[in-house]
């Protein structure tokens, strides 16, 4: 990750393009940690990511792109940096983290942050929906990610919640959770 002067409002360094430029497999483990940052009516709320998982290419059949690009999925086809949030089963919008090159579609779901062990209670508490989809978290007064310098220990298991994927592509070890 590039390394920038702490914000002045006491938070921690904002994540610039280059920290989002990886591979999603790579980027969701070091995200963990991070900040998760959501300005509303002049409040910042600064939450630590504590679960994270990974999504990438059209060749992964847990990926959303798995049918290329499409009107819902064309976020991910942007180069890394921006937020691709979904109304997941008609009820929870559920925000991810585009990763990689322009082009080639990735993100990383953010599955927990703070008190909030659910991606679906997590963008309920900060009030993060539609409204958001295709934010730029790199420049974004609204919604974006700081560095502070935690790193905690983690420790990787499959994906939850890809029925739907391919047995090898369910059995990925791309799902990250602080310990």
């Amino acid at each position: 990750m590039i390394v920038q002067p702490p914000a002045p409002d006491g938070g921690g360094r904002r994540l610039v393009a280059a920290d989002y430029a990886g591979a999603a497999e790579s980027l969701a483990p070091r995200f963990l940690g991070k900040l998760l940052c959501r300005e509303r009516e002049g409040e910042i709320t600064r939450l630590r990511l504590t679960e994270t998982e990974a999504y990438s290419g059209e060749t992964d059949s847990a990926c959303h792109a798995r049918f290329g690009k499409t009107e819902r999925t064309k976020i991910m086809y942007r180069r890394g940096g921006f937020a691709y949030i979904y109304l997941c089963y008609g009820i929870h919008w559920l925000l991810n983290l585009v990763t990689g090159p322009e082009e080639f579609p990735a993100a990383v779901l953010v599955r927990g942050a703070g008190p909030y062990n659910g991606p679906g209670k997590l963008t309920k508490a900060l009030g993060i929906d539609r409204d958001l989809n295709g934010e730029d978290l790199t420049l974004s007064g609204r919604l974006w990610l700081e560095d502070d310098g935690f790193r905690p220990a983690f420790c990787a298991a499959p994906r939850i919640g890809v029925a739907y994927a391919a047995s090898a592509d369910q059995a990925r070890l791309w799902r990250f959770t602080v310990q």
